[in-house]
C-alpha cells in the first residue's frame, strides 16, 4: 500500500526513471537467462555425445567379453578332452 502511495507522490520524471531502471534490470536478467539456456543446451549436447560414446564402448566390451568367454570355454573343452585321452 505504501509503495503505491509513494509512486503517486513521485513526479512523472521520477516514475519514468524508476521504470527505466526496472526495464534495464529486466533486460539484464533476460540476457543472463538466455546465456544460461545456451550453456545448458551446449552441456546437454555434450552429455548426449558422451552417452552415445559410452553406449558404443559398452557394446564393444560386451562383445569382447563374450568372445573371451567362448575361447575360454573352448580351451576348457579341449583340456577335458585331452584329460580323458590320457
Amino acid at each position: 500500500m505504501w509503495g503505491a502511495l509513494y509512486l503517486l507522490s513521485m513526479d512523472t520524471e521520477d516514475q519514468s526513471a524508476l521504470a527505466e531502471l526496472d526495464l534495464k534490470r529486466l533486460e539484464v536478467r533476460v540476457e543472463e537467462l538466455i546465456q544460461t539456456v545456451a550453456r545448458l543446451k551446449n552441456e546437454n549436447n555434450n552429455l548426449r555425445v558422451k552417452q552415445e560414446d559410452l553406449v558404443t564402448e559398452r557394446a564393444e566390451l560386451i562383445e569382447k567379453t563374450e568372445l573371451a568367454k567362448t575361447r575360454v570355454e573352448a580351451m576348457i573343452t579341449r583340456l577335458k578332452s585331452m584329460e580323458t585321452n590320457l
